[in-house]
C-alpha cells in the first residue's frame, strides 16, 4: 500500500526504538526490516527517531532494508532520494523537521539529510515468496501489509520472520493484527500497548 505519513503510528515507533536501543548496544551490526515500505515514510520515520536514540558510532552500524512489492522504479527512486513534498511533511515535529530535512532543487519538496538517507536500502520483495532481504536481523516493522493476506500466508510470513530474526530479536506489526495462536510458543508480546514481540525459540 502506497498510502502512509511519516511517523503515522508513533506509539509503536517509539516502542520498537525503546527496545531496539539497548538490545542491538554494542552491536557491530544492527539490521532492521520494514517490509512494506511503500514509499519510504515510515523506515524513514525509524530512522530519524533511531537517530534521536542512538549515539553517532552505534547509528553508522545501522542499516534498514525497505522491501515493497512494487514492481517500478516509482519507490526505489524515491527512497534513494529522499524528497518529498513539503506539504506532506507538515505532521512531523518541528524540532525533527529543522534537523534532518533540507530544502531540495525541485521546488516545494524537502530531502532528508544524507546521515539518515545513507541508513536505507530498497528493495523489491514479495513476501508470499518468504524470502527475507537479510539474516541476523535485530527488528521486523510489518504494518498495514498482513491483513491483506490469507490467514494461513500470515502463519507462514510471520515464521520467515522469525527465523530471520537474531535470538531475542523484535516483530512490529499493526494494532489490529493478533499473533496467530500457532505461533505463541515462538513470540511473546513485550509492551501491552502494541503489537510488538520478542523472538523465543529456534528456527520453525
Amino acid at each position: 500500500m502506497a498510502f502512509t505519513y511519516f511517523f503515522r503510528d508513533l506509539q509503536t515507533l517509539n516502542t520498537a526504538v525503546k527496545y531496539l536501543v539497548p538490545f542491538s548496544s554494542g552491536a557491530t551490526k544492527v539490521r532492521v526490516w520494514d517490509a512494506g515500505c511503500a514509499m519510504g515514510q515510515e523506515p524513514y520515520s525509524m530512522a530519524i527517531l533511531l537517530a534521536e536514540a542512538m549515539n553517532h558510532f552505534a547509528y553508522r552500524n545501522l542499516k534498514i532494508y525497505a522491501t515493497d512489492i512494487d514492481g517500478s522504479n516509482l519507490f526505489r527512486d524515491i527512497i534513494a532520494s529522499g524528497t518529498y513534498p513539503t506539504e506532506e511533511l507538515e505532521r512531523i515535529p518541528r524540532e525533527l523537521f529543522d534537523k534532518y530535512f533540507i530544502p531540495a532543487t525541485k521546488p516545494g519538496h524537502h530531502q532528508i539529510v544524507d546521515q539518515v538517507r545513507s541508513r536505507l536500502e530498497f528493495q523489491r520483495q514479495d513476501l508470499l515468496q518468504l524470502q527475507p532481504p537479510a539474516t541476523e536481523i535485530s527488528l521486523v516493522l510489518c504494518k498495514n501489509v498482513l491483513l491483506h493476506f490469507q490467514p494461513h500466508e500470515r502463519v507462514e510470513v510471520m515464521k520467515m520472520f522469525h527465523r530471520a530474526l537474531v535470538p531475542g530479536g523484535f516483530f512490529a506489526t499493526e494494532q489490529t493484527q493478533k499473533l496467530p495462536p500457532e505461533l505463541e510458543p515462538y513470540f511473546e508480546q513485550v509492551s501491552p500497548d502494541c503489537q510488538m514481540f520478542r523472538k523465543i525459540g529456534g528456527p520453525i
